[in-house]
């Protein structure tokens, strides 16, 4: 019987009557251990990407690279983080989850550990490339772990949990990560932060394991998450990949809106994990030290927008309101006041700026919990497939993103128009859910070969 169909309500309905049947035996909780790897996992991948932006400014320096030069830097990630997501999918899909999180994890922190080595532009960029590969399964493996592990009443809170830790990691570390660039260098920086990425793999490698594997989940467990639509089968649903199956998922509007969505979405996140140190130094004047401190608050509000939106989207949807408008509207509200962006052009006070921003990035932290959504209409045989291409539309972003703004810099010396760009992009994306976006249900295999 498949689940997908049956309206939330109903569906919640079974995860309730599923529990009662088992009432007699104790139901675990093994599903949140194994959303904090994924939160650990998810908090390192963040830590990874973005330290180049808290390295960037003395980086620059020492190498001799001009904002424009450090445009493509920031951006050259994306590039093949993008290209790669498919292909990550598509190894997702068949090798399994637990195989495909370790290697990436473990290559990805490898490779940030040696942009310390650094000698110069060319160096730097090939590393850069590098971890943008071995990052690419990371969000398609979260998704999928979600529609495994989680039933869908609880789906958007697990996805703004573990995307929090995005958040949260930056947050509260990154008083230790400008004091550590500070007193030892950006070279040590990078050092230090590939090997915890290295430790963690091996944890992940320990821990985790499919619902179906998991001596941690008990029989009362697994009822309960397959009532609500978890996939607790194992990868038995897997799919023999065709190229044609690409195409197929754009041609339905809930999967191209989505990915439409998520490179608006992305534009602004991108900003703060790249230039946005390098905009508090050069376009407010701040301080270096006080940059890392600054820096904070933003990051805070962002991390509790993420669990903002998932609280609220399972609220709306326990309270009845349907699946649609539970998933979209803190998404849409989310883009809506990200674009509030471009009022930090018109204000001089620190406090200010900083406040717009953390408006800005608080409601881009609601506007993540999109991810979840992705659980919810993907195909089960075509999961990772279907994470993988969501997730290049969104690093997209991660291309255009920098490089605009490395550009606008350089031209102008100023970020002024650099804000104004993101803020019309989270403009579109809004229109995109509110106009392109219909029913999100699950799509099933036969829709793309009808």
């Amino acid at each position: 019987m498949n689940h997908a169909h049956f309206p939330a309500a109903a569906q919640a309905a079974q995860a309730d009557q599923a529990a009662s049947s088992s009432a007699t035996a104790h139901r675990t909780r093994a599903r949140f251990g194994i959303l904090a790897l994924l939160a650990g996992g998810t908090m390192i991948n963040y830590l990874d990407r973005s330290v180049a932006g808290i390295a960037a400014p003395s980086m620059s320096h020492e190498l001799g690279l001009t904002p424009a030069l450090m445009g493509v830097i920031f951006s050259a990630f994306s590039w093949t983080y993008t290209a790669s997501q498919i292909p990550g999918g598509i190894l997702l899909d068949r090798v399994g989850t637990r195989w495909t999180y370790f290697f990436a994890l473990t290559l990805w922190s490898l490779f940030t550990g040696l942009q310390g080595l650094a000698l110069g532009f060319v160096s730097l960029l090939i590393m850069r490339l590098l971890i943008g590969i071995a990052e690419a399964p990371c969000f398609p493996t979260n998704s999928r772990v979600v529609a495994m592990w989680f039933p869908q009443s609880e789906r958007a809170r697990a996805t703004g949990i573990y995307t929090f830790a995005e958040y949260v990691g930056l947050a509260f570390l990154s008083p230790l990560l400008f004091w550590l660039e500070h007193r030892y260098g950006w070279r040590a920086l990078f050092g230090i932060v590939g090997a915890v990425g290295v430790v963690f793999g091996g944890v992940w490698l320990t821990r985790f394991r499919e619902p179906h594997q998991a001596k941690r989940a008990n029989q009362a467990e697994l009822d309960y998450i397959k009532a609500g639509g978890g996939v607790v089968d194992g990868s038995k649903d897997a799919t023999q990949f065709a190229w044609s199956q690409i195409g197929a998922l754009l041609k339905k509007r809930s999967m191209l809106g989505i990915c439409f969505g998520q490179f608006a979405c992305n534009s602004t996140n991108v900003f703060f994990l790249t230039w946005f140190p390098t905009y508090l130094v050069t376009e407010r004047h701040m301080p270096w030290l006080k940059v890392g401190l600054i820096a904070v608050l933003p990051f805070i509000a962002a991390s509790v927008g993420t669990l903002a939106g998932g609280w609220i989207s399972d609220a709306m949807l326990r309270r009845g309101i349907s699946l649609n408008w539970s998933r979209k509207l803190p998404v849409i509200t989310g883009l809506l006041a990200a674009s509030s962006i471009v009022l930090a052009n018109y204000v001089d006070s620190t406090a200010a700026v900083i406040a717009i921003l953390c408006v800005a990035y608080f409601s881009q932290g609601m506007s993540a919990l999109a991810w979840m959504i992705v659980s919810d209409i993907a195909p089960k045989g075509l999961l990772g497939l279907s994470g993988g291409l969501f997730n290049l539309f969104a690093n997209a972003a991660g291309i255009v993103t920098p490089l605009v703004i490395g550009l606008i810099v350089n031209a102008t010396g100023s970020f002024v128009y650099a804000l104004a760009f993101i803020s019309a992009v989270t403009l579109v994306g809004a229109l995109c859910y509110l106009f392109v976006v219909g029913d999100i249900r699950r799509i099933e295999l036969s829709d793309l070969t009808a």
